[in-house]
């Protein structure tokens, strides 16, 4: 029938405005304790998969007039059902002395503010290391303790 027209299918295009995200803050609290303020941040990203941290830290320092990006932290998001929406916490420093004595340790090392220890080994490495220790007797006890390979094997 001539009443019905055909429609050109759907074509979204891609532009730099389609990137933009809006950021909200809710339970802004300001701790004097603490020296920082802390916040829960919610992400509109409509057309996208999820948002950089560094473009957020970015976006708040702007706004919250941080002179410092690096006393910026942000984790926990997790994206809506969906997409287009993140929930996540964060807090703001007056200062890295401040972010050094209450923020945890991994979030720390995860930013580049701290680093990691030198000589420390891997959880696995050092279990296997131990089941090693445990199956030897003697001197070839003390030779892999010290990490030094020992060359013999056993015989039967």
């Amino acid at each position: 029938p001539e009443s019905l027209t055909r429609q050109k299918p759907y074509q979204p295009s891609v532009r730099m405005a389609d990137k933009a995200c809006t950021i909200r803050v809710r339970k802004f609290i300001t701790n004097r304790i603490l020296e920082r303020k802390q916040f829960v941040i919610d992400v509109l990203h409509p057309s996208r998969a999820s948002v950089p941290k560094e473009e957020l830290k970015e976006k708040l320092a702007k706004t919250y007039k941080v002179s410092d990006p690096k006393c910026i932290f942000l984790w926990g998001f997790k994206i809506a059902f969906g997409g287009q929406r993140s929930t996540g916490f964060g807090v703001i420093y007056d200062n890295l002395n401040a972010a050094k004595k209450s923020l945890s340790k991994h979030l720390l090392l995860r930013d580049g503010v701290v680093e990691a220890k030198k000589g420390k080994i891997a959880r696995k490495a050092r279990k296997e290391r131990n089941t090693k220790i445990k199956k030897e007797r003697g001197l070839a006890k003390v030779e892999v303790r010290e990490g030094k390979a020992s060359a013999k094997k056993k015989t039967k």
